[in-house]
């Protein structure tokens, strides 16, 4: 997951602007990135294990997102406080219970579950027809995914739900945080917290598991790709896309996993796997586009 603005969330462009190319190709980048730090994260799991990976990764987010956002920790009151130490504890229990449902049921499915966080945010407010009948299908689709098999591994899947809860109260804390504190201060302050409470975390990890240069640097990559690269990609881009078509090219992301996890993990879905994520992107795209204000009528 990354820490870019949460889909459904995203106001920086104006509704009524179109989608521009340069925005489409760079939200297509980071997405692309996302997964692909995902993936290369998971190269280092034999080495030093999710909690490894998550820690590193963590301490990357915090040197980026402290050095973008500036925060100014000793003028904060403790009602700006309380919503970064929540974000903070949310962003550390979100990354570990996706990478480790990762390391168990596998890149798609652990970011398909994940990605039912921000569509339950977006379909819990609404009241309109469609919107339930995005949420039969969706839950439809979920029960798809945790059918059980022989094989089924209820931890992972109970870990990627895991995540998915998460991210929903990342959405919520977020939207707190920017009414209380200015620009991307929260996120740098809550990421700083996040990376001191991955301190001793890292060196239980590594001392019982002695990491190897390569393994780190698969970590570190991670961190790079997953939430620095998407961070700042995710801002570029909502200063040209409209918000709605923010929130309904989000649906990419379980698709993109779903891929990058086949091509550089060679984890393979079955047929009836990919229909349940199709139906959960579809969706998540019918809400969002749902959701997009209409064109003012000339008078």
């Amino acid at each position: 997951m990354t820490t870019s603005a949460p889909a459904h969330e995203a106001t920086t462009a104006p509704a009524a602007r179109p989608a521009r190319p340069a925005g489409i190709i760079t939200m297509t980048g980071s997405a692309l990135s996302n997964q692909l730090g995902a993936a290369t994260g998971a190269l280092a799991f034999p080495v030093i294990g999710p909690a490894g990976v998550v820690a590193v990764r963590q301490w990357v987010a915090a040197v980026v997102l402290v050095a973008v956002g500036r925060p100014r920790l000793r003028s904060y009151t403790w009602q700006q406080w309380w919503p970064v130490l929540s974000l903070a504890l949310v962003f550390a229990t979100m990354n570990l219970t996706l990478y480790t449902a990762v390391s168990r049921i596998g890149l798609g499915l652990a970011v398909t579950l994940e990605f039912l966080g921000p569509l339950t945010v977006a379909l819990a407010a609404s009241r309109r027809a469609r919107d339930l009948v995005c949420a039969l299908v969706a839950g439809a689709a979920v029960l798809v995914l945790l059918r059980p098999e022989p094989t089924t591994d209820y931890l992972g899947l109970g870990l990627g739900l895991a995540a998915a809860a998460c991210w929903a109260a990342y959405i919520l804390l977020n939207r707190l945080i920017g009414t209380r504190l200015p620009g991307a201060e929260g996120s740098g302050a809550a990421a700083a917290v996040s990376g001191l409470l991955y301190v001793p975390v890292g060196i239980l990890v590594f001392a019982d598991h002695r990491p190897t240069a390569a393994a780190l640097g698969c970590a570190a990559a991670a961190g790079v790709l997953s939430s620095a690269v998407p961070f700042l990609a995710d801002m570029l881009a909502l200063r040209t896309v409209p918000a709605h078509f923010f929130g309904v090219f989000m649906s990419v992301h379980p698709v993109m996993a779903a891929l990058v996890g086949w091509a550089v993990l060679g984890q393979r879905l079955p047929l009836v796997d990919w229909l349940a994520i199709a139906a959960i992107v579809a969706a998540n795209s019918a809400a969002a586009l749902a959701a997009a204000p209409r064109p003012a009528r000339a008078r």
